[in-house]
């Protein structure tokens, strides 16, 4: 690939550290003339790696025996932008550490740059910074890459990059995130890209390392979501992030319902804010993801049915709690099932447009004390109470 250009580059580093020399008790810091160095290895990287030239990229290191291959890594990844900021440098003779920020953008899907922390060891040798390794700073996230070669996938719709998959399984995902998107777009009226990032490591260690948490939280969870509720049009692409222990086990059917759930969650970030509960969320992207498959309660909602039957109908719509992924896995689903029921009842009883208003609505709030209240009255013309009442007799009615 050498000499192909994969995007416009810019590399501004911030050089947050300087080393004081100091007089007495005081003085003014003088900067270390080897961060200009060191920002300057930096930005010839950063070129090399999006112009795809891996001869320049190999002349900025002189990698410890074993370290992973970054250019090789990321090859496959359709890159639009790569630059480091470098935010502190810690030297001591021939040997420093640099701590920086990655910001990176993937053509066609990032419209403003994904930011990851990053910690580089150097080494200075005949009178030049090499970079002897890069990886995550600590408590910071993994990028897909630091696990492996990526594999990219591109879709219709969609960007499915993973690694230690096999192709045929990359290709099958891609097809099934091509379907999603359309699936939202008829349930969805909002304004959205159209168009998702799918992020599928090699196992659910893999996941966990992306998202900067233990595996324990996410055993049995086919996929999340990442991105900040209520996040900026102009913030990055959501990344969805598939557990692959979990997502491999479900049938076509499962899949799809899981992948057209996140991309719901993709399409509503930005009408989702603080204000909006989980039951809100979590239902109405279930809801989206059951939309025109004939599913029936009875089928969707097995957890929930076998304690109706036992006579424990919910008193109240879950709570936020009850959607934590490391709880009880039985409590975890009832809530889920009752949460979509909810979002099911309104597009019945007052119609799927009234439903997303009511989403938009919500998401509207300032706050979250009294927001549901209020929009219940003002786009349903109902009560908490009353809607709670009418809930419970829906679920009676499906499930019973």
């Amino acid at each position: 690939m050498a000499g192909h250009r994969r995007g416009s580059w810019v590399v501004a580093l911030c050089i947050a550290l300087c080393l004081a020399v100091l007089a007495g008790c005081g003085g003014d810091p003088v900067p270390d003339a080897a961060a200009g160095d060191v920002r300057r290895l930096l930005e010839r990287r950063a070129q090399a790696v999006l112009d795809g030239d891996e001869k320049a990229y190999d002349r900025t290191e002189r990698p410890a025996e074993g370290a992973p291959d970054l250019f090789e890594r990321v090859e496959e990844v359709p890159l639009d932008s790569w630059e480091y900021r470098l935010t502190s440098l810690d030297r001591s003779g021939a040997e420093a550490t640099a701590n920086a920020e990655l910001r990176y953008r993937i053509k066609g899907y990032d419209c403003a740059p994904v930011t990851a922390e990053r910690t580089l060891t150097l080494r200075r040798r005949d009178g030049r910074w090499y970079v002897i390794a890069e990886r995550p700073a600590k408590k910071s996230g993994e990028q897909l890459w630091d696990q492996g070669r990526v594999r990219a996938e591109h879709g219709a719709h969609s960007l499915v990059l993973g690694v230690g998959r096999r192709a045929a399984e990359l290709r099958a995902q891609r097809a099934i995130a091509d379907r999603a998107v359309p699936a939202v777009r008829r349930a969805w009226p909002g304004k959205w890209p159209g168009r998702i990032v799918v992020l599928v490591p090699r196992s659910l260690d893999g996941m966990a390392g992306l998202l900067g948490a233990p595996a324990s939280g996410y055993r049995g969870i086919a996929a999340v979501t990442t991105g900040e509720a209520g996040g900026s049009t102009r913030a990055p692409a959501d990344r969805v992030i598939v557990n692959p222990d979990a997502y491999g086990v479900l049938g076509d059917f499962g899949k799809q319902v899981v992948l057209t759930h996140e991309a719901a969650h993709v399409a509503t970030r930005a009408q989702t804010s603080p204000a909006t509960p989980l039951w809100l969320s979590e239902g109405f992207a279930d809801w989206v993801g059951y939309r025109g498959t004939g599913r029936t309660a009875v089928q969707a909602a097995p957890e929930l049915r076998r304690s109706v039957q036992r006579g424990q109908l919910p008193g109240a719509l879950p709570e936020d709690d009850d959607f934590g992924f490391a709880g009880d896995a039985a409590q975890l689903a009832g809530a889920y099932e009752g949460a979509w029921l909810a979002c099911r009842m309104i597009a019945e009883q007052w119609g799927e447009k009234k439903l997303t208003d009511f989403y938009e609505a919500v998401g509207a709030r300032k706050q979250r004390s009294g927001a549901v209240g209020a929009v219940l009255r003002d786009v349903l013309e109902t009560t908490p109470e009353d809607f709670t009442a009418r809930w419970r007799t829906y679920l009676r009615a499906e499930l019973g």
